[in-house]
């Protein structure tokens, strides 16, 4: 069965986008963990939380993937900034503890002129200082489209940062199909070769989950701009590949394109339709 969700608001609940999922024949879904601006995070609220639980387990969704906010920079050169972004996963963390077992979702950040090994250093301190031992939340750092001084368009950067956190076993990676086609990688022509790429450097182990996503730009642009499916550079064949290739089919998908909710739903027909649940 195609797990496959799409990135839902938060803003009347996790019960409410249970619902929502649902009605648009997805069996996962994606949120912002606070504004994605950033800011204060809302205050728990039980009830809506036990009322979604119930609605997960009532209609097997197996799982849901936190994003913290794209403002948050774990390695920039300002200490302020960094450290809000330590603040920021660091209580992002103990509110999806009230979720057990999902996911949880960040770009790495960018080092801002100090030097990759400088930022990789700072993420990988900042890893260190909020993981908790026996969390059940696993953290996935996302695969990026390496503009400006972005840190993880490569996987060997990803891997640097998580060899440097002592409690790596609950560190994972999401991998974004249009940030590694713009970063470089061409999933669209050498799938295969990617996927063994990814494993000798990081483990197909640590790959969690998929933000599925066509690109304006297109390979080697580093410019990270996400179109519908089958509207880009990447096109349904593309995709269609991704999500049937025995490596990766098992994996939850979640969609990232510039939709509204009807526009989701369309795609997660498109995307069953050229799904093999075999």
């Amino acid at each position: 069965m195609l797990t496959i969700g799409c990135h839902l608001s938060k803003s009347k609940g996790y019960y409410h986008m249970g619902q929502e999922a649902l009605s648009i024949d997805a069996n996962t879904f994606q949120f912002f963990s606070r504004n994605p601006r950033g800011g204060k995070s809302k205050k728990i609220d039980l009830h809506d939380i036990n009322k979604f639980l119930t609605l997960k387990n009532k209609n097997n969704i197996p799982l849901i993937l936190a994003h913290s906010p794209y403002t948050m920079n774990a390695c920039s050169k300002k200490v302020e900034i960094r450290e809000l972004a330590n603040s920021m996963i660091s209580e992002d963390l103990e509110t999806m503890e009230y979720l057990p077992n999902n996911l949880y979702n960040f770009h790495p950040g960018s080092h801002t002129g100090q030097g990759k090994e400088t930022g990789i250093k700072q993420i990988s301190n900042m890893l260190n200082n909020c993981i908790k031992e026996n969390q059940t939340t696993t953290i996935l750092l996302e695969t990026m489209a390496g503009k400006g001084t972005e840190i993880g368009s490569k996987f060997e950067e990803l891997n640097d940062i998580i060899n440097q956190v002592e409690l790596n076993e609950y560190l994972g990676v999401c991998l974004d199909t249009c940030h590694v086609y713009d970063g470089g990688y061409d999933i669209k022509n050498n799938l295969d070769n990617v996927i063994d790429e990814f494993d000798d450097i990081i483990g197909l182990n640590r790959l969690y989950a998929i933000h599925l996503n066509d690109s304006v730009h297109g390979l080697n642009s580093h410019k990270d701009r996400h179109a519908c499916i089958g509207d880009g550079k990447l096109g349904l064949d593309a995709i269609s590949n991704i999500i049937n290739h025995p490596k990766l089919k098992k994996l939850p998908f979640f969609l990232e394109t510039p939709n509204d909710i009807d526009g989701y739903k369309k795609e997660i027909r498109i995307l069953k339709n050229h799904y093999n649940n075999k």
